[in-house]
């Protein structure tokens, strides 16, 4: 097992632990000093994957940082809701993923075709362009599964137009090897670095910029100075945001958790007694190729963590396994304890997603309950982040 750096939290316990030393941190130094990429990261929360696995949930995290630190805390609570903003607009627009994901398919079958595009990928993967800067964070990120936001945006910048290489293949780069990795704030950044997400405009990194952020340890020279938005799938209209399933508080359940929602307890505080629970991970498709194993092993440390916290909560009566075949597995178990429904917390568009919708077809119902935050968000993602933030104001308090 890959050995996961200390400074990301494989445990709700030290999730929350964490956000509360942080909280003195996470109003005007947090402002102040955000954007600065330096070793160990301390100017940043760190909490970012166990935010995305929802070790500890967005909501969590808000109301603790308003709570501690007001309207000082606007920057540090504008990046938790960038991330809810991202669930909501790929939620409404759907076909972004599949159209990525069609894309990635095309992109990497130019690398079996276009030798000098693949030694051009494989370098750029490596961290061996010979571009100062790049060349670091393309290596760090292989080996911690971390990359500090504005690193990600210049590395991802130079990518684009300096590498002029598919954002595509950039894409699941990230998405192969962070353990943050995220369907919708990957997509949808990559895409709003390449000008796709806002029309016509770009994210141009700067030698000026990287030199200040990074105190001086990078200055790459011969980066692009032309940023011009690359040619892809523009943005389509809104549609219907999804609410969930309604399940029964009474039938007799499987619950199913998977590695998008891993503090399921809200579920047993609304009555869901499981017969069985079953879990469930998707790592392996984030990508046509391999993932990266400190993500597969990110990952099973927080799901053995879980699987510790749910048999001191429902107690060892109540059968937990991991899923091997997920849909003969369920059936299995569905038929050995009687259930009459899988009740799962909400997967968004993503991998977990696209694993769990051939169950709808298949064995018990599937339920998919939504966390009233996100139902009270996710709909606001209709335009700019901006217009979001204010619409989200008054509900940024709903319950986790």
């Amino acid at each position: 097992m890959n050995d996961i750096s200390p400074l990301f939290c494989t445990s709700r316990h030290d999730a929350l632990a964490r956000l509360q030393a942080f909280l003195p941190h996470a109003g005007l130094a947090y402002a102040r000093d955000r954007n600065h990429d330096v070793p160990g990261h301390p100017h940043v929360s760190r909490l970012s994957p166990a935010l995305r696995h929802r070790l500890i949930t967005e909501a969590e995290v808000l109301a603790a940082v308003t709570r501690a630190q007001g309207d000082t805390a606007e920057k540090f609570i504008a990046e938790v809701l960038w991330r809810s903003y991202w669930k909501g607009f790929l939620e409404l627009r759907p076909s972004l993923w599949a159209g990525y994901r069609r894309d990635l398919r095309a992109a990497m079958n130019r690398l079996a075709t276009e030798s000098g595009l693949r030694q051009q990928w494989q370098a750029a993967c490596s961290g061996t362009t010979g571009i100062d800067g790049f060349d670091h964070w393309a290596q760090e990120l292989v080996q911690t599964g971390y990359l500090h936001n504005h690193a990600r945006m210049w590395f991802a910048s130079i990518w684009i137009f300096t590498l002029r290489l598919p954002w595509e293949l950039g894409a699941d780069f990230f998405l192969r090897h962070l353990l943050d990795g995220d369907a919708a704030s990957n997509t949808l950044s990559w895409r709003w670095v390449a000008g796709l997400h806002t029309p016509g405009k770009t994210y141009a990194a700067t030698t000026d910029n990287i030199a200040k952020y990074t105190a001086g340890r990078f200055s790459p020279l011969g980066l692009a100075r032309q940023t011009s938005p690359v040619q892809g799938q523009p943005n389509p209209a809104p549609g219907p945001c999804p609410s969930g399933d309604a399940w029964d508080r009474s039938a007799p359940s499987v619950l199913l958790v998977h590695e998008d929602d891993l503090s399921p307890d809200w579920l047993l505080d609304l009555g869901l007694r499981p017969k069985a629970v079953v879990l469930m991970t998707a790592t392996s498709g984030r990508s046509p190729l391999i993932t990266a194993p400190l993500v597969g092993d990110y990952v099973g440390q927080c799901m053995a963590d879980l699987a510790a916290r749910l048999t001191n909560l429902l107690g060892a009566d109540v059968p937990l396994s991991r899923a091997t075949d997920l849909a003969q597995d369920l059936r299995q178990i569905s038929m050995d304890t009687g259930a009459t429904q899988i009740v799962t917390p909400y997967a968004p568009v993503g991998p977990v997603a696209d694993m769990l919708a051939p169950l709808r077809a298949a064995g018990p119902p599937l339920r998919l309950a939504m966390r009233p935050y996100d139902r009270a968000l996710w709909p606001h993602a209709t335009h700019g982040f901006f217009r979001f933030r204010a619409a989200v104001a008054p509900a940024i308090q709903a319950p986790a």
